[in-house]
């Protein structure tokens, strides 16, 4: 192992693992200002890296064991140390310490955070950093916004739903937000990379679960809130609260240099209390009065949206393809974060116009056919409204919309969004999103009871004609076929629910299912 020492930051570069580069740190270093309540055995010696997988721990790590939603990390402890972890930061000490250097603190979570910022050296310091945080719409404004970036000749990187991306690395997403440990893994390679502005999408998970500790935000965006995760929340007002840390907690905690912005949506009604929480310079935007950022003259069509963009700066016309008039909202929302880092209204508006589609988001799918498929995310009731709205005022001959709820969710959205499909479009079609260990009939009846209130017939046949109605069809490959069976010129097909997603989870298995894919394969076989 060849070793370059660096002392003053007590840290020392090292290549080993098959000559590639990796770093260590003195303990005592890395674990100053955590204030652990107890320490057993020496801090003295050097740390090759940290772990919270006992599966990736490698000798000489530190492993930190963390609670999770299903799984203890503390019941690996043991793994970890026969895999060479020669320090364990837990949030209890057992009574045989196995050789190993123990360390407890009152939250591995937060612990795991700070240690990992400072091993990495802090890189959201050397960064321009954007927290996106809502309900809906914070994918499509991290596309916007990196592609802004690149028009206004910075460097972007993003951390998000779909993926990790910056320079040509691609790396696909596990989850919305990572843990900590791997955030600031991908924010110092970033740095390595020289990207200068990264945006995050910030779950509410990740909020709750202070994955963000150490990331020194510049601007919080608020995109919007509704009823979302209750299976992991419990309540609206948990979750709201969750939102609420990102400019509460961790935009008050940020050291970034110059002053922090709070980017929020004024049209809904949580924004007010956000306002009394923040002590970020703040910057509205919406469609009602009074506001920082709006848009008038809009236009809507299957084309995109056009329309005038108003900015403390001036006015500018800007067109995008993207489709959906809530659309507009994380349009604004970008303008808002270009206006907050000084970015030229003319860069904003190249970087909107370059953006042609965003993956899984009201994304077009198929040629050829004298109808329009659409492929979207809307797995809430709020966001399946939202697109359900913006594609009638398109003005189709029909809506077709196929959907389903995933398993192990929460449950309560279930017949709200039966409710909203069956008032918003002409045929329903159920069948199974991710049905996990649930039953997928069981969700299909749950959604149908959202159905019934409306008194819309279900129907016996695929190949109804005429009149309002819905089907239930379990397979989700035989349901987009039979809607993509029944569609007529002028009709609009929405598939909904899994958008990007390029998988199925059932029972314990995780089988490939794109609905994109699948939509392609039953255009081709109608075709031969």
């Amino acid at each position: 192992m060849a070793l370059l020492t660096n002392e003053n930051h007590g840290k020392v570069l090292f290549f080993d693992f098959g000559g590639k580069a990796g770093e260590l740190m003195k303990l005592r270093t890395l674990i100053e200002g955590l204030e652990p309540k107890g320490i057993l055995g020496s801090i003295s010696g050097d740390v090759y890296g940290i772990a919270c997988h006992s599966k990736q721990t490698r000798p000489g790590f530190l492993f930190v064991a963390i609670r999770g939603y299903s799984q203890n990390g503390h019941d690996f402890i043991s793994e970890a140390i026969n895999r060479g972890a020669k320090v364990v930061m837990a949030e209890s000490i057992p009574p045989k310490t196995a050789g190993v250097t123990w360390i407890q603190v009152d939250d591995s979570r937060k612990a795991l955070a700070r240690i990992s910022a400072k091993f990495f050296d802090d890189p959201s310091l050397q960064l321009k950093v954007v927290g996106i945080t809502g309900t809906n719409g914070k994918t499509t404004t991290t596309y916007l916004l990196e592609s802004i970036f690149r028009q206004a000749n910075y460097t972007p990187g993003v951390i998000g739903t779909i993926n990790y991306r910056f320079g040509n690395r691609i790396i696909p997403a596990s989850t919305t937000t990572p843990e900590s440990l791997e955030i600031q893994k991908l924010l110092a390679q970033m740095v390595k990379e020289r990207v200068s502005h990264v945006v995050i999408e910030v779950s509410s998970h990740a909020l709750d679960q202070n994955r963000v500790e150490g990331v020194h935000f510049d601007v919080g965006v608020f995109t919007n809130l509704s009823s979302e995760h209750l299976d992991y929340h419990g309540t609206i007002e948990k979750y709201a609260q969750s939102k609420t840390k990102l400019f509460s907690h961790f935009m008050e905690k940020s050291e970034s240099s110059g002053l922090k912005f709070a980017v929020l949506n004024q049209d809904d009604q949580h924004t007010k209390y956000l306002q009394s929480v923040t002590t970020a310079q703040i910057i509205r935007y919406g469609m009602e009065a009074n506001v920082d950022i709006t848009v008038e003259d809009e236009r809507i069509s299957d084309r995109g949206i056009s329309g005038l963009l108003k900015t403390p700066k001036g006015d500018i016309q800007f067109h995008t393809s993207l489709l959906g008039r809530f659309n507009l909202y994380n349009i604004m929302a970008a303008a808002g974060v270009a206006y907050a880092l000084d970015i030229p209204l003319e860069c904003f508006c190249s970087g909107v116009e370059s953006l042609t589609t965003v993956p899984g988001r009201m994304e077009r799918v198929g040629k050829g056919t004298d109808f329009t498929i659409l492929v979207d995310y809307a797995h809430t009731p709020d966001a399946l409204e939202k697109a359900l709205d913006s594609i009638r005022e398109l003005t189709p001959k029909r809506i077709i919309v196929v959907f389903g709820c995933g398993g192990e969710r929460d449950k309560s959205k279930r017949p709200l969004m039966g409710k909203i499909a069956a008032l918003l479009s002409e045929v329903v079609i159920i069948t199974s999103d991710n049905p996990r260990s649930e039953r997928p009939e069981q969700i299909i009846s749950e959604i149908e009871e959202g159905i019934r209130e409306t008194e819309i017939p279900k129907k016996s046949s695929a190949l109804f004609d005429g009149g309002k109605g819905y089907i239930t069809i379990a397979d989700r490959k035989e349901a987009i076929k039979s809607a993509l069976n029944m569609a007529q010129r002028g009709d609009v097909v929405l598939v909904a629910g899994k958008g990007h997603e390029g998988y199925q989870d059932s029972g314990k298995q995780r089988i490939a299912f794109d609905d994109r894919e699948k939509i392609e394969e039953a255009l081709q076989e109608e075709m031969l």
